[in-house]
């Protein structure tokens, strides 16, 4: 079987071509470069996949270079499952929300744990949730527009499946209000999370039931698969915390992004330096197939 090690540095870390020159002679094979100096896959023919991704860590040791090791056949993916909070964009939407409602400490704290792994998903939400009983719903325009950014290189990751053929989904243990507006602004197919209850413009603290939590994003991945016509194989989910571990496993390629320890123990690979174009790279698209896109204004 053949597999592909593929690296990619992170921006300024200039070392690449030596590391990958060095790793191609203990390999024996020939680099090819994705982004001059940047991304390079490798080629390997022998070996398992275990073996060659000894060989990738040792020869990258502390350098900031993202990696993977995949077969190399069926590398592209037909469904991307994302994400959304702390993925696609830079916060925690409950986090800034319970902020500009006056018990941020609290929430935040209770939400880390949580992505840690350490409290059980749907309870925790319930309990978040009812804690904002009474808050009005115009916080979540506060937070939208005064704290959600988006991570970097989103809206070109998508972009470059959808061109070529993919189904990218945003499904998200957070609200489905803020879901689609990062659905339109980043480029997403579709979106799915969990539905806050609002009455007279405030929140009851409740949810509808049941819960989006890391199950039911196992679900939907294995339905849009399945809806396709597609294995498991050729699907791609990237996620950060614990609440994602079941679908990182269960697809072809999981990928963790600036993740907890969890989900980068359960994912096949794991962005710690570059953007969400690193999952382009994984996939062997060269820089040239990147179709460069921006959020849209919010």
């Amino acid at each position: 079987m053949q597999n592909t090690a593929t690296l990619i540095a992170a921006p300024g870390f200039d070392d690449l071509p030596a590391i990958a020159a060095r790793l191609a002679r203990m390999l024996g094979c020939a680099p090819e470069w994705l982004d001059e100096d940047r991304a390079v896959d490798l080629p390997v023919t022998g070996g398992s996949s275990a073996e060659i991704a000894q060989e990738v860590m040792a020869a990258i040791g502390d350098a900031p270079v993202d990696h993977a090791v995949q077969p190399a056949f069926g590398r592209r993916k037909q469904v991307l499952i994302a994400d959304m909070d702390s993925t696609f964009i830079t916060v925690e939407c409950i986090d800034v929300i319970a902020r500009h409602a006056g018990i941020g400490a609290e929430i935040a704290e209770i939400t880390q744990r949580t992505i840690r792994g350490e409290l059980d998903f749907s309870d925790s939400l319930r309990a978040r949730v009812a804690r904002l009983s009474g808050a009005p719903v115009g916080l979540f325009e506060t937070a939208w527009r005064e704290d959600v950014g988006f991570m970097a290189g989103g809206p070109t990751l998508l972009a470059t499946m959808r061109a070529h053929g993919a189904l990218t989904a945003l499904v998200s243990g957070g609200f489905t209000w803020f879901t689609e507006r990062v659905a339109v602004a980043v480029g997403f197919d579709l979106h799915r999370a969990n539905v806050l209850g609002i009455e007279n413009g405030m929140l009851t603290g409740t949810l509808e039931e049941p819960i989006l939590d890391r199950g039911a994003k196992l679900s939907i991945l294995r339905e849009l698969a399945a809806n396709r016509g597609l294995s498991l194989t050729e699907t791609m989910a990237v996620g950060d915390g614990a609440n994602d571990i079941d679908m990182l496993q269960a697809a072809g390629t999981g990928v963790a992004y600036h993740a907890v320890p969890a989900a980068a123990q359960a994912a096949d690979a794991a962005v710690r330096h570059g953007d969400l174009t690193t999952l382009l790279f994984f996939q062997g698209y060269r820089r040239a197939d990147f179709i460069e896109a921006e959020p849209r204004p919010k």
